[in-house]
């Protein structure tokens, strides 16, 4: 028989091995605690989860963190800043591309309505009428030189953000004197809403120089020509990094698309008058590009090469 004071002894020995067990137990799900949360992020299929790639971006090499930022006034020819720098560049031949060279071309009417901007067909504007020496016609829309010098710098405001580039604008003087120009330049501040800064040719038409400043109404038309559209990628333009721009449009170009893997991919539009496509997506496939009137055009056929006027076989049609 167990005396009083042994059945005491193995009380208390049961009581200290319950404690440290219990304490064991506590410190092993600490230290399991903390070696999880030490682990990568687990998704809930059990697999690591990483940040995805998006899918239009390359892999490699990394694309130019530069962009083109040219500035130019109606006061002379623009010039360009921060160009990229390529990672490879396309050989640029001197020769301009022939007619019957050129890429192949289709039109379609879009289904969605035309872009409202601020200028929009059927309107007359007031405004003022200045001029400028515009040396070679070259300007702020990076058209190069122009063969006619019945141009105008639009102001700002208008100009909006290279929206008005290659419109062709009625201008009327109070005289009843009237001219057809065509846009290519930016007016800065202090040109108002509403003023155009002509070249000194197209204001010698409507009065003499020494006016200096005249007021006019001016609309936007839709001219007969003979040219065709033509599309130039910027220079320094690569598969990882490209401009792209439209020459020799009749009506104001207001959207400009490119087909990538996924479809059709809407570019952003620069002050100087070029669409980017910042991660290359894009540059050298098929082009669509859409015109104040809601028509579209869309050319394939465009090969990557920097500073090549390439024409095409379509134009958009008259209103």
């Amino acid at each position: 028989m167990k005396t009083a004071r042994q059945a005491a002894r193995q009380r208390r020995r049961r009581h200290r091995l319950l404690v440290v067990t219990t304490v064991a137990l506590g410190a092993a799900a600490v230290v399991a605690a903390l070696v999880m949360a030490l682990l990568p992020d687990r998704g809930t299929d059990g697999t690591s989860v990483a940040v995805a790639r998006a899918a239009d971006t390359p892999a490699s090499p990394t694309p130019p963190t530069g962009t083109p930022s040219p500035t130019g006034t109606a006061t002379g020819t623009p010039t360009a800043t921060g160009s990229p720098t390529p990672k490879a560049s396309a050989h640029t031949p001197s020769k301009r591309p022939s007619a019957a060279s050129a890429p192949h071309a289709a039109r379609t009417n879009s289904t969605t309505a035309s872009s409202t901007g601020r200028i929009r067909p059927g309107t007359t504007y007031p405004g003022v009428a200045t001029a400028y020496e515009a040396g070679d016609g070259d300007g702020a829309c990076g058209f190069g030189p122009s063969d006619d010098m019945m141009i105008a710098a639009m102001n700002t405001t208008d100009y909006e953000t290279s929206r008005a580039c290659g419109a062709y604008v009625h201008v009327r003087a109070a005289n009843g004197a009237s001219i057809t120009v065509r846009i290519t330049n930016e007016c800065p501040l202090p040109c108002a809403p509403g003023q155009l800064d002509l070249s000194q040719q197209a204001f010698a038409k409507l009065a003499d120089l020494k006016v200096g400043r005249i007021p006019i109404t001016w609309s936007l038309v839709s001219p007969s020509t003979s040219q065709m559209v033509s599309i130039r990628y910027k220079t320094g333009s690569n598969p990882y990094w490209c401009g792209i721009q439209t020459i020799g449009q009749r009506n104001p170009v207001t959207r400009l698309e490119v087909h990538t893997g996924s479809g059709w991919r809407q570019l952003s539009r620069t002050s100087y008058n070029y669409f980017i496509s910042a991660d290359g997506s894009g540059c050298g496939s098929t082009i669509r590009i859409t015109d104040i009137y809601g028509e579209q055009l869309t050319v394939g056929g465009i090969a990557l090469r920097p500073n090549v006027v390439q024409p095409t076989r379509v134009q958009f049609a008259r209103h």
